[in-house]
């Protein structure tokens, strides 16, 4: 998949949203020895299914449904969809925590992408350690490969403060073991690693040991959710991209006292809410990412 995006079929899909492209977001796929084969991935995240508000969403009960047909209607499907967490609304009863995350799953079950891979968010996972989601989703930290690319999934939400933790923050360094200098290596956290607003707890506690674990590694790019904006960060030579939700916008940090959620505007409906197809380039030695909103109507 060599060629460039095709931004007419993104506008399609986007109907009367807009759409972002940011080309050569990071050095991934430079100086490494590995098979150059280009590919695209889906990232969708914090979709909150459960979520009822009328005032922000009058349509919470139908963006996850439109996400999964607008992706099942890419002419080019992709190798993969990644959910990067918040898959649910959160709740602290542990009977409707489980079935909300059984009618995500089935109504996830709908795309047509064969291969598609999930971690938590703090709502899914924060109020019972990542019980109930393992019970559906398995693992929430894992490792696979990609033609060419090692592709790590971090839970820095399953504990309630916040950090990965020294068990797992081992398992990263072990696994990172396995791979050379140059290796392209793309992580999925749900969090951001880095303190982009502490406040609004928009970090992660221990996210600088992930980071400087990560740091030897010549072609690192992190994408995540949690923030449901766009922002792009890097920390040295690694580069952190935040996806849209599905359900609501949240305003930008620190730009008022609280954390709420944009309100909807019936003048432009589904603005702020979207999700990601990303494109790895050889020609273009990086990503070309898309935010694309969702399907009106």
């Amino acid at each position: 998949m060599g060629n460039a995006i095709d931004r007419r079929e993104f506008f399609k899909l986007a109907g009367l949203g807009s759409v972002v492209l940011v080309s050569g977001c990071s050095n991934l796929m430079r100086g490494t020895n590995q098979a150059q084969q280009n590919f695209h991935f889906v990232q969708l995240s914090d979709t909150h299914w459960g979520f009822h508000d009328p005032a922000v969403n009058p349509d919470f009960g139908g963006t996850l449904p439109k996400a999964v047909a607008a992706v099942n209607s890419l002419s080019q499907q992709p190798d993969f969809v990644m959910f990067t967490g918040d898959l649910t609304h959160t709740t602290d009863n542990p009977a409707e925590r489980r079935r909300r995350l059984d009618e995500f799953r089935r109504i996830a079950s709908g795309l047509t992408v064969p291969v598609v891979h999930y971690m938590p968010g703090e709502h899914d996972a924060a109020l019972d350690n990542g019980k109930a989601y393992s019970e559906f989703f398995g693992a929430t930290h894992y490792s696979f490969d990609h033609k060419g690319v090692h592709f790590i999934v971090l839970d820095n939400v399953s504990d309630p403060t916040a950090a990965v933790g020294d068990p797992q923050l081992q398992w990263l360094k072990d696994d990172l073991a396995t791979q050379r200098p140059d290796s392209r290596i793309v992580v999925f956290t749900h969090r951001p690693l880095f303190d982009l607003y502490p406040r609004w707890d928009w970090a992660t506690r221990d996210g600088d040991r992930a980071i400087a674990l990560l740091m030897p590694y010549n072609n690192v790019t992190v994408f995540y959710g949690h923030i449901h904006q766009e922002n792009h960060h890097m920390t040295g030579h690694i580069a952190h991209h935040s996806a849209h939700s599905l359900m609501f916008a949240l305003p930008a940090p620190g730009s008022q006292p609280k954390r709420t959620p944009v309100a909807w505007d019936a003048s432009a409906p589904y603005r702020g809410l979207g999700y990601r197809r990303v494109r790895t380039e050889q020609a273009r030695a990086g990503y070309t990412l898309a935010e694309l909103p969702v399907v009106k109507g």
